[in-house]
């Protein structure tokens, strides 16, 4: 299974510094931004393919019958 970091985003508007919502905004998005870049943990990766070979074999089950 891949595992991709965050996609690239353009550029973000600049907000001015009297702009208390605008500043959230900025570290909302940094945040997000930071977040997204984050490698998926192996066990996460490890699960979804449980979970994907279950389902797998769930549905074949039920293309037989």
């Amino acid at each position: 299974m891949n595992h991709k970091t965050g996609a690239k985003r353009g550029p973000v508007k600049s907000v001015g510094a009297d702009d208390p919502n605008g500043q959230i905004a900025t570290k909302l998005r940094a945040l997000y931004l930071s977040v997204q870049e984050e490698a998926i943990p192996d066990r996460f990766l490890d699960l979804l393919e449980q979970l994907d070979a279950v389902e797998k074999q769930a549905s074949a089950a039920g293309a037989t019958e």
